[in-house]
């Protein structure tokens, strides 16, 4: 498989790919495009089986973004790659299905079954979409009595109800997500939801439920102000929440380790989350 980079590469030259490599409107030929775009030019669109990286101590479920429409386990093998090499603990990338074939909740419903699959001490994790996917199943798990390590996202969808202004502020500087296009992968997701529904936007429900949380965005992402808005009402919440804002990020731009070095600086922050709450949690098993 034709790796899109070779070297050390810089934002400009991610910017520019990103726009080379246009998504079609057709669902299908999208999942493409987007396999493409961070796989290489002669990617061929791999079953979207998941994918498991070995390791111990713990295990990190991540659920990969692409507005619930696209993206794969393969799509995030680098950055999943990545988290297993920095934090030693075993990282789970699993399938969901996809809107606008299946609608939520049937992609609850996957990450649910997922994550029941795996012992304690279990991290969820996930960009964009995933980082929705995450936070929701976070929560669901908290009402089920399954208590977590702790729950890392970047750049995650949390509220479709009008509050965040950096989806006008962003919105013509954001070479990856443009706020349109969001609802439209939206709509076809959740249907007729209502974006009051926390489901949809986990932003209102009850976040003292969530274990510690590890959160980053990029200050030009359309998706910033979910990030903020999160931070903010989980500390209100009385929650443990660590923020990271990278005043060069972009959205899904993890995805761009190895190579770019601001990628590989981002998941060395999430796996330093990671294995401090590793030892916060082993410093509390009995002897």
């Amino acid at each position: 498989m034709a790796a899109p980079f070779e070297g050390t590469i810089d934002r400009a030259a991610i910017i520019a790919r990103i726009r080379n490599h246009p998504f079609s409107d057709d669902p299908v030929v999208r999942r493409r495009d987007f396999a493409r775009l961070f796989l290489g030019d002669d990617a061929a669109m791999a079953a979207p089986t998941s994918v498991d990286l070995a390791g111990t101590d713990g295990t990190i479920v991540y659920f990969h973004g692409g507005g619930y429409s696209f993206g794969s386990p393969q799509t995030h093998w680098r950055l999943g790659h990545g988290l297993a090499e920095r934090t030693g603990l075993r990282v789970v990338l699993p399938s969901y299905p996809l809107a606008p074939e299946q609608r939520w909740p049937a992609q609850l419903q996957a990450a649910l079954a997922a994550v029941a699959e795996h012992p304690d001490p279990l991290f969820l994790a996930g960009d964009s979409a995933g980082g929705h996917l995450a936070l929701v199943t976070a929560l669901a798990c908290a009402r089920r009595g399954r208590p977590l390590a702790g729950l890392i996202l970047f750049a995650p969808n949390t509220d479709r109800t009008g509050r965040s202004q950096t989806r006008r502020r962003n919105n013509p500087i954001d070479p990856m997500v443009d706020d349109a296009g969001d609802q439209a992968l939206a709509r076809q997701c959740f249907g007729d939801r209502a974006p009051e529904d926390v489901q949809v936007s986990p932003l209102l429900d009850e976040l003292a439920l969530l274990p510690p949380l590890y959160i980053e965005a990029g200050r030009e992402e359309v998706l910033l102000d979910d990030s903020l808005l999160l931070a903010r009402a989980c500390r209100q919440a009385g929650g443990t929440v660590t923020l990271h804002v990278q005043p060069d990020g972009l959205h899904m731009g993890q995805l761009w380790a190895p190579w770019w070095p601001v990628a590989c600086a981002s998941l060395e922050r999430a796996a330093a989350f990671a294995r401090s709450a590793v030892q916060a949690a082993d410093s509390l098993r009995p002897v």
